[in-house]
């Protein structure tokens, strides 16, 4: 579906916005922090072979341990057909969404690559089933939905923890048999596009990151213009708690990934729709602008939230054939 009529900056405009960096001067501690308590349990990552009755290829029901050592569910395919060791594309999913079935996954093994999709802890009852709890919700007050839980902290908050999650996937599956653990990409639409920026900027060595259409970027922007859900929710919260505005922001500039991308050194492909009412082209561009790595963007200028779909996995294939071989 459409999204409303152009209602950002000019294209002109987009391609120099840069609003003002406000990282905190703990940034870098707090997720070199963050990443080493995660890495003091190990990761137990395992791959259990399933049939879903997909002959080309090998499916693996895999488990692994992210953030406080806790389970992530997620979903390994393999092209039966291979030889040596496989380019591997770890994909992150969109809000609400969970991992679903492996029969919902069979783009990027189908071209060749091996394909892990993480599953989001809490998440997937909205739209595809997910398999993996969240066992650390803060229990202060929050917004239905995700983006307000542990608000008043970023040690707290929940994109911490997936964020982290997001990181233990690319470990796990490098140390998969079938990888070749120097040519991994990560890859994710709108919460996965920022889960996608994110790992970017927190791990170490990735070959390639595809962000399309990327949520959590911007926060500041993102959250007094538009209604939309799911910035939304930080607004409703602010409405209602009128004295944690500041908190708030400290919170979610732990979290930006304007800040992230600042830091993410790998060749990055984006995807931007210009009547995105969701995540609106000038937060997608305050991440992009701030990459730090090799990069280019692709612009769908009259399509919404649902961005480039097709026409983009085009582009996304052969990207990757250039980058991964």
């Amino acid at each position: 579906m459409a999204g409303m009529a152009f209602f950002d900056f000019s294209l002109d405009q987009l391609k120099t916005y840069c609003p003002d960096r406000e990282e905190p001067a703990d940034f870098d501690a707090f997720w070199q922090q963050t990443l080493a308590d995660a890495r003091l349990s190990p990761l137990n990552a395992t791959f259990e072979a399933v049939d879903y009755g997909l002959a080309a290829f090998e499916t693996f029901d895999v488990t692994f341990n992210g953030y406080g050592g806790q389970p992530i569910k997620g979903w390994l395919q393999l092209p039966r057909q291979r030889s040596g060791r496989l380019p591997c594309v770890v994909e992150y999913i969109g809000y609400g969404g969970g991992r679903g079935f492996p029969t919902d996954w069979l783009l990027w093994s189908s071209a060749g690559f091996a394909h892990l999709v993480m599953d989001t802890r809490g998440q997937g009852s909205a739209w595809s089933a997910g398999h993996t709890p969240d066992p650390d919700p803060v229990g202060a007050p929050a917004y239905p939905g995700f983006l307000t839980r542990g608000l008043r902290s970023p040690e707290e908050h929940y994109y911490r923890r997936v964020y982290t999650d997001g990181v233990r996937a690319v470990e796990a599956v490098r140390a998969h048999p079938a990888v070749d653990a120097a040519r991994v990409a990560v890859v994710g639409a709108s919460q996965g596009g920022g889960i996608t920026i994110a790992v970017a900027g927190l791990a170490d060595g990735l070959a390639a990151a595809l962000p399309d259409v990327p949520f959590l970027c911007d926060f500041r922007r993102a959250t007094s213009m538009v209604d939309s859900h799911p910035y939304a929710e930080v607004r409703q919260y602010l409405h209602t708690h009128r004295d944690a505005v500041d908190q708030a922001f400290r919170t979610l500039d732990h979290l930006d990934g304007v800040h992230l991308a600042a830091t993410a050194t790998a060749a990055s492909l984006w995807s931007v729709a210009l009547m995105d009412d969701i995540c609106p082209p000038s937060t997608v561009y305050a991440a992009y602008n701030a990459w730090a790595g090799p990069k280019q963007i692709v612009q769908y200028p009259y399509n919404g939230h649902e961005g480039g779909g097709p026409f983009h996995e085009r582009e996304k294939l052969a990207f990757l054939r250039s980058v991964l071989g």
